[in-house]
């Protein structure tokens, strides 16, 4: 199993992903994730490979509730689309989304994985 595909299922699995899709997003697209013995999960994802990732593990949809999108309103049959747009819509960029992203680094870090600092933040 991909180390993604495993950081994605762990997050699921323990329902640690639930009211975190925006610093999710931003942890998953600015920042390397890392295993607590070093191993590189990722050093960032492109808005692209994060809706593949997305779509190949099957998040739920209706996560985009939580960045205020209606799921009905994106791409219904095309789901790496849907996640694309999603992500475009999100703001990943945007202050509140890297104090989410902060939040949703700690929530990694329960789970025995590192996150770096959002970019352009120096490390703490």
């Amino acid at each position: 199993m991909d180390a993604l595909q495993e950081l994605l299922e762990d997050l699921k699995r323990h329902g640690l992903h639930q009211g975190q899709a925006l610093g999710l997003f931003n942890v998953l697209i600015g920042r390397r994730i890392s295993r607590a013995d070093g191993a590189v999960v990722s050093n960032g994802l492109t808005w692209r490979e994060l809706a593949a990732w997305l779509k190949k593990v099957r998040w739920d949809r209706d996560t985009v509730r939580e960045l205020g999108l209606n799921p009905d309103e994106l791409a219904p049959r095309d789901r790496q689309q849907f996640w694309y747009s999603a992500i475009a819509r999100a703001a990943v960029d945007s202050d509140k989304a890297a104090q989410a992203g902060d939040r949703a680094a700690e929530r990694l870090r329960k789970l025995g994985y590192v996150v770096g600092p959002a970019p352009g933040k120096a490390k703490k």
